[in-house]
């Protein structure tokens, strides 16, 4: 645009928790809810959305209410609705033989198991091997609270859980299908992200390697422009690989280590085709978290301080109650010792995908 055009230009951020309760709330207006919708609970299942997509949840939750002959939306049609916005209506004419639903079960219990093993993932949401839009099932996963920046050890876990279908298949069959071309078209996006946007890698370091022409007013990206030689491309190449690799890697451990545990699931899930929170909890009680990784900088000379970050008055006050009602050797942690755990969700256009 020219100078003087347009003096003030605002990029308008998707709806935040809050956000996204109020414009539920204004398009709720005139819409039957039965008494147990929670509309907040609704805003949590639905980060990443944009007003007009929370507006097409309770317009097709009301269509689906209509279609039923039911005189109030209940919490089932508004999960088919999230569903819809998701990921697409289901493919019911998409008849699936008992052979490929068992690669789909095992795929998509791959991602679930992958994702609940790693300490940086959110929580499995949900996990269907109902056809949707392309995807032939799909695994969500759902942060607890909104975020806004992603740790090195949040993106690796990604990795390894959207790699999780594919190595279950390797697993099992020995035979991996064109099922994974999807989540492995994420991983690389995401592992070339942390080599040549985000710095995570020793060997290249702290380094923006690329130009991106953008039209943020738009909602589009142009092309990405190299600005640098053979040499560079080379070695953003193998790091690229290099991390992949190591992330293909974890996610078949995850899965050799907890084998029995994803042939129940991939039970459950043949018998009753979705799978909601708790009963993948329930399934996956036997599971244990994996370690957290050994810390990094960057470099061997740059070593972290041994001292963690400084604790407001808030969280000094939390520690000192927790302290002091809790039965002594109770082994409640300080604030010292605790580390924040959060994740994208893994939903489709809204946030992230779900992983197919």
């Amino acid at each position: 645009l020219r100078p003087g055009r347009f003096d003030r230009q605002i990029a308008v951020e998707r709806p935040d928790l809050q956000g996204r309760l109020k414009i539920l709330q204004v398009h709720a207006r005139g819409k039957p809810l039965a008494q147990d919708v929670d509309l907040m609970a609704i805003a949590r299942r639905t980060p990443g959305f944009t007003g007009a997509d929370l507006a097409n949840v309770l317009n097709e939750a009301a269509l689906l209410t209509a279609r039923s002959d039911k005189k109030l939306i209940d919490n089932l049609a508004l999960d088919e609705a999230i569903d819809r916005v998701v990921a697409g209506p289901q493919k019911r004419s998409r008849i699936m033989s008992d052979k490929e639903k068992k690669i789909t079960a095992y795929h998509e219990a791959g991602h679930a198991l992958v994702a609940h093993a790693l300490p940086n993932t959110d929580p499995v949401h949900k996990v269907t091997i109902l056809s949707r839009g392309r995807a032939l099932g799909y695994t969500m996963v759902l942060p607890e609270e909104d975020k806004y920046s992603t740790t090195r050890n949040e993106m690796l876990d990604q990795l390894a859980y959207a790699l999780g279908g594919r190595a279950a298949e390797e697993l099992v069959f020995a035979d991996p299908t064109t099922g994974a071309a999807n989540d492995i078209e994420k991983a690389t996006k995401l592992a070339r992200a942390m080599v040549t946007q985000y710095g995570m890698t020793e060997r290249l370091g702290a380094i923006r390697f690329g130009q991106d022409h953008s039209e943020p007013f738009l909602g589009r990206e142009m092309a990405h422009q190299r600005d640098y030689s053979e040499e560079i491309a080379a070695i953003v190449d193998e790091e690229v690989k290099k991390l992949i690799d190591a992330a293909h890697e974890e996610a078949f451990e995850i899965l050799v280590e907890n084998r029995d545990v994803l042939d129940n699931m991939v039970l459950a899930l043949l018998e009753k085709e979705t799978l909601n929170k708790e009963e993948i909890a329930e399934i996956f009680a036997p599971v244990k978290k994996r370690p957290q990784r050994p810390p990094w900088t960057g470099s061997t000379r740059r070593r972290p301080s041994s001292r963690g970050p400084v604790m407001t008055p808030k969280e000094l006050a939390l520690a000192n109650g927790s302290a002091s009602h809790g039965p002594a050797g109770d082994g409640h942690k300080t604030a010292d010792g605790a580390r924040p755990q959060t994740r994208v969700a893994e939903a489709s256009q809204p946030a992230d995908p779900p992983q197919e």
